[in-house]
């Protein structure tokens, strides 16, 4: 079950803010055969032009759903980050269960004939190098967004990479994340 901690930056949190964010965001747990015990931590901050920030993260076991959005009207706001946790989620857990499906093991998520699925936008390719020399195979090109490294773990386990390469939003510098052996994350930090 998802428990929801949701606080407002120059905003009271009413109940019919509270209700119509743990409604539309709960629903997520549709995409579960075992909902999991999670946190949604769902921050709400208005400005002065009366623009509205919500910021929702939810860690989960093996990803962290990371979502935020702008808008003018708060309600709309919520109904489009949970239209971006929502792609999320169809992403991930399309990845999961192909995987768990050729090991024979039950799915983490309800079946893809129940939910429309999304096809995934990272394609791999199988590295071969001989003995003697080594031989790049593929080469890309893409531009550094500046994001935190907690946004950067989210991307790169919904792309499926080991690590993923980011500008740290804090101190402007290029950083990386990579998946440990042990399940957990480490990050490399670059300096001049």
């Amino acid at each position: 079950m998802i428990r929801f901690e949701i606080h407002g930056d120059n905003l009271t949190i009413s109940d019919a803010i509270r209700n119509y964010i743990e409604e539309k965001i709960g629903k997520l747990e549709r995409y579960f055969n075992d909902v999991p015990n999670a946190v949604a931590h769902v921050k709400v901050k208005t400005y002065q032009n009366s623009t509205t920030k919500i910021e929702v993260t939810i860690p989960l076991k093996n990803v962290t759903l990371r979502a935020e959005e702008r808008h003018d009207d708060l309600y709309a706001a919520i109904d489009l980050v949970t239209s971006k946790l929502e792609r999320q989620v169809r992403k991930y857990k399309t990845r999961v269960n192909r995987k768990h499906k050729g090991q024979g093991e039950q799915e983490a998520f309800i079946s893809e004939a129940q939910v429309t699925p999304i096809e995934p936008t990272a394609q791999t390719e199988d590295n071969q190098e001989t003995d003697n020399d080594i031989e790049i195979i593929r080469s890309k090109q893409f531009n550094l967004k500046p994001m935190d490294s907690e946004e950067a773990v989210l991307q790169m386990d919904l792309l499926g990479h080991d690590f993923y390469i980011f500008t740290d939003r804090e101190t402007d510098g290029t950083s990386i994340v990579y998946k440990r052996k042990d399940g957990k994350y480490g990050l490399i930090e670059t300096t001049e």
